[in-house]
């Protein structure tokens, strides 16, 4: 008696053919001088971004286009994406999608405006950094005037990338602010809302 197949189990992509399919779609993305933040900023995420960009601006001087679409995360993995954005010799075009929050603003703030995109339906979120610091009240004193400085490093960020009086930023971001794409471009965080990739330019 034959052994009856299962739909999920013939759908299932195995290790054998989901590897060769990941280097597929890693080798076209190369190709298209694309590189993806989605997800959760990390130290892990920041590390294999920073290396994508380096190898890019290795392999040719031709604008990169950098998709985001992140809740933010840790704010100095945040900031080595930043700094590595503006360190590269390649131009960078920016493109929000779906939602850039906290971190992922700042990291999206590092290239001119004219070369910040989103999509129509794209979210943006600015708010101060937080924190969750424990243990000795020393620490914890520490730890605040940290948090302070954090505060003041991003809102100068966004002072300086929008044309925003930075006594306005440091108000608007003292609770979350919420913009649409086209609230974003009045704000100043975006240069364009585009429809397709025809729109950004080269």
């Amino acid at each position: 008696m034959e052994t009856p197949e299962y739909e999920h189990e013939k759908d299932e992509p195995t290790a054998s053919t989901a590897e060769p399919r990941n280097a597929f779609l890693e080798e076209k993305a190369f190709k298209s001088r694309t590189v993806m933040v989605f997800g959760t900023i990390s130290d892990t995420s920041a590390s294999d971004i920073t290396r994508r960009l380096i190898a890019l601006d290795a392999d040719s001087p031709l604008p990169i286009d950098l998709i985001v679409s992140s809740p933010g995360g840790h704010l100095e993995s945040g900031d080595a994406i930043h700094d590595m954005i503006r360190f590269i010799g390649a131009p960078v075009n920016m493109i929000g999608t779906g939602w850039v929050g906290s971190a992922a603003t700042h990291l999206y703030l590092a290239v001119p405006r004219e070369r910040r995109y989103c999509t129509p339906n794209t979210r943006f979120l600015i708010h101060q950094p937080s924190g969750g610091a424990g243990g000795p009240a020393s620490d914890i004193a520490i730890h605040a005037q940290e948090i302070i400085k954090a505060r003041e490093r991003v809102a100068r960020t966004i002072s300086r990338e929008t044309g925003r009086p930075l006594e306005k930023v440091l108000e608007d971001i003292e609770r979350d602010r919420w913009l649409s794409a086209e609230e974003a471009i009045e704000y100043g965080l975006v240069g364009r809302i585009i429809q397709n990739k025809n729109d950004i330019h080269r």
